[in-house]
């Protein structure tokens, strides 16, 4: 059986909308890359797809190496058929869906994406674990992650990196 281990970059004050503040290179961002390898598939939402749809398949690098041949699993109640970048639809019910996949795969499914999606696996008890990427800096005003999700959490593990990014790994209490 798989886990869902979910992956979100934040600033310190807690804002998700990527900006000036993202440290895209340093340790942190290797250590992120080998856990993507390390992982049985890559889960998001139809925004989130479509999103990376429009820049990982042209793009190079240690990223792009290891996500672009990657399974992919779209939740999605719009998008139907076969999907490009190696991607398949999860049609119907999102938590169901994820619940059977976790059936079916061994290893962890990086869920990447902390909006609707994300917050509906947490709320369903499907999300293992979440890895909040906490970049050194403060971003003001914007868009929070998880919003609207309640839910207790125990601290795993700390790691702080040479970059400045510190990781914070938590599992769901219950």
């Amino acid at each position: 059986m798989g886990r869902l281990v979910s992956h979100t970059s934040i600033t310190v004050d807690g804002l998700c909308d990527v900006g000036d503040w993202f440290v895209a290179e340093g340790d942190h961002d290797r250590a992120g890359v080998r856990q993507l390898a390390d992982s049985a598939g890559f889960v998001t939402g139809r925004k989130c797809y479509e999103g990376f749809l429009g820049y990982w398949p042209s793009a190079t690098g240690p990223w792009a190496e290891v996500l672009n041949p990657m399974p992919k699993y779209v939740a999605s109640r719009t998008l139907r058929g076969d999907l490009d970048w190696n991607a398949q639809v999860i049609e119907g019910d999102a938590v169901e869906g994820i619940r059977r996949l976790k059936d079916e795969v061994s290893g962890d499914l990086f869920l990447s994406g902390c909006g609707e999606l994300a917050c509906d696996l947490l709320d369903g008890g499907l999300v293992d674990e979440l890895n909040l990427w906490v970049h050194p800096a403060l971003g003001g005003a914007g868009t929070r992650p998880f919003e609207g999700t309640t839910l207790s959490l125990a601290l795993v593990d700390v790691t702080g990196y040479d970059s400045g990014v510190v990781r914070q790994r938590y599992r769901p209490r219950g």
